[in-house]
């Protein structure tokens, strides 16, 4: 929704929809500010006091007063807390229980953990959160992760002028957020520590510091330590079980700093409304049939890996190219050869390996559905 409200729209005793950020007038009384009512741009500041507000989580408010309706330059709209507005999921599934801890999650500022499989939409999901509640978002690959210092700088080794070599530290985007986030209280930043078991556990026993009360870092270039502000929120993510390879345990110390939160691939009616979303120009009958295939290799006991909504997804890309218009039908198993099977390994015309053991599971699907 966009557009200006008049005044004569703002009623007392109204409830609507407002996000805050910190009122960065000290002395006006109420700690929180806003500029939108409904999605809409308010007449006049709307200002708050409640310490139920959190920052940037949009919520329901009530109408208390509005002063100086006549003038344009002056005035304000105050208001009173009534309710956290429910948090809207756009383009990702999230277990509608699960949605709920999340929301209670980041409204309390709690480290979060998102545990699931592989392509089950965890980065989909920060991103999301971030857009939806005004936070810069800030992707971090923990896979690259080597030694401690590596969350915060990397050393980079150039000539200087004489030729001899001077050693750079180079801030990483992690302490660059942290550092903006000091000095701008009004925005909130997301850190996404994106496949956070991929380093070692020394190498993560540095963030432990900022990711409880204590809130703060050691900065490897100041050689010091980093205080972290409120507006900053961290959202962790892991594959945990015995089928991925190069992932580290997270000890209880470190998974006692986070809300754990489990992510599962989505049910096949909720897959297929996500996919249709995405690619309107394939009919609803071919991409149910699309995810009751995937389901049926999800099911099948003999596979010990599974199959991500990156590969029915990559599926769907295949299909609706000009390419294959017209021909889709017969060419769906020729696709997934390579999108399902493809993702496990040997080849799919080895009975003996986990591709051939999908192309079976594949082929099967393939003749129920004739």
């Amino acid at each position: 929704m966009t557009g200006k409200l008049e005044i004569d729209d703002i009623k007392v005793g109204a409830v609507m929809e407002a996000t805050f950020l910190a009122n960065p007038v000290s002395d006006s009384g109420f700690r929180f500010r806003a500029t939108h009512l409904d999605g809409k741009r308010a007449p006049k500041v709307v200002l708050c006091d409640d310490a139920r507000v959190r920052l940037g989580v949009p919520c329901m408010v009530r109408i208390l007063s509005l002063t100086k309706p006549d003038r344009d330059d002056r005035g304000a709209i105050e208001v009173e807390f009534v309710r956290s507005q429910e948090f809207k999921l756009e383009g990702v599934y999230l277990d509608p229980i699960v949605a709920k801890k999340l929301q209670v999650a980041l409204e309390s500022g709690l480290n979060i953990l998102l545990d699931g499989p592989q392509g089950c939409g965890k980065t989909v999901l920060a991103r999301t959160i971030a857009k939806q509640l005004g936070f810069e978002f800030v992707f971090f690959n923990c896979g690259a992760v080597v030694e401690a210092t590596d969350f915060l700088a990397t050393i980079h080794v150039r000539a200087s002028e004489s030729g001899s070599p001077v050693t750079d530290f180079v801030k990483t985007e992690i302490l660059l957020a942290l550092e903006q986030a000091g000095d701008n209280p009004q925005r909130r930043y997301l850190v996404f520590l994106d496949e956070f078991n991929r380093c070692q556990e020394s190498a993560r026993n540095a963030l432990m510091p900022a990711l409880d009360s204590t809130r703060r870092v050691f900065h490897p270039i100041k050689n010091a330590f980093l205080p972290i502000a409120d507006n900053v929120q961290f959202i962790a993510a892991v594959n945990r079980g015995s089928e991925f390879s190069g992932t580290f345990g997270i000890d209880a110390a470190q998974l006692d700093r986070f809300a754990p939160l489990q992510m599962d691939y989505p049910p096949a009616e909720e897959e297929t409304k996500l996919l249709a979303s995405r690619h309107p120009e394939l009919g609803k009958g071919l991409i149910e049939e699309i995810v009751a295939i995937a389901n049926a290799v999800r099911r099948a006991p003999e596979l010990r890996a599974s199959l991500s909504v990156r590969a029915t997804e990559e599926v769907c890309v295949y299909l609706k190219h000009p390419l294959f218009e017209g021909d889709q039908q017969r060419m769906l198993g020729e696709v997934l050869k390579s999108s399902f099977c493809g993702r496990f390994s040997g080849r799919f015309d080895d009975l003996g390996s986990d591709a051939g053991a999908a192309w079976t599971v594949v082929q099967k699907a393939l003749r129920e559905k004739t």
